[in-house]
């Protein structure tokens, strides 16, 4: 299988039931890698500065800077030659993280902290509130509303 950005890479064979949730936690699921992405979307580009933000010890955060990479969530790209030096990008994969950085902002702004430390506005001035919408209709996604079934990618039928 070939993701968007390019990285080819084998479908993970997880145990339980076939879900493209748990093979995307496979691929970015852990906390070092949400909150480099998280910094990278902030702008953040050096691995120092994304060390000093996320809190990471430098060998995890390497370790999974190079698995966003393998993935193609991430891309280095080199700002210095004399010392050879690296600037971490992300792709059109991991901006599309962005979603997921919000809709989990919004859940631990709600129920893990008493006050939310950023606030982060809309260009209409308004603080941002993810929602989940429906492309069709147009409609809030809520709890209820949702029913799964099996899609291609299973045996199920």
């Amino acid at each position: 299988m070939t993701n968007p950005a390019g990285a080819s890479h084998d479908a993970p064979a997880l145990p339980g039931r076939p879900c493209s949730i748990a093979a995307a936690l496979h691929l970015v699921g852990d906390k070092w890698a949400l909150l480099a992405i998280r910094e990278l979307t902030l702008g953040n580009h050096r691995f120092i500065e994304i060390a000093r933000d996320t809190g990471a010890p430098r060998d995890r955060l390497a370790a999974r800077l190079r698995g966003l990479e393998a993935a193609g969530v991430v891309e280095r790209q080199q700002y210095s030659e004399h010392p050879p030096r690296f600037e971490y990008h992300l792709t059109e994969a991991g901006r599309d993280l962005g979603m997921v950085l919000q809709a989990l902002r919004s859940w631990g702004d709600r129920w893990a902290v008493d006050e939310p430390p950023v606030v982060f506005e809309h260009t209409c001035g308004h603080p941002l509130d993810a929602a989940l919408m429906c492309r069709h209709c147009g409609a809030e996604v809520v709890p209820g509303d949702v029913h799964a079934h099996s899609g291609a990618g299973t045996d199920e039928h």
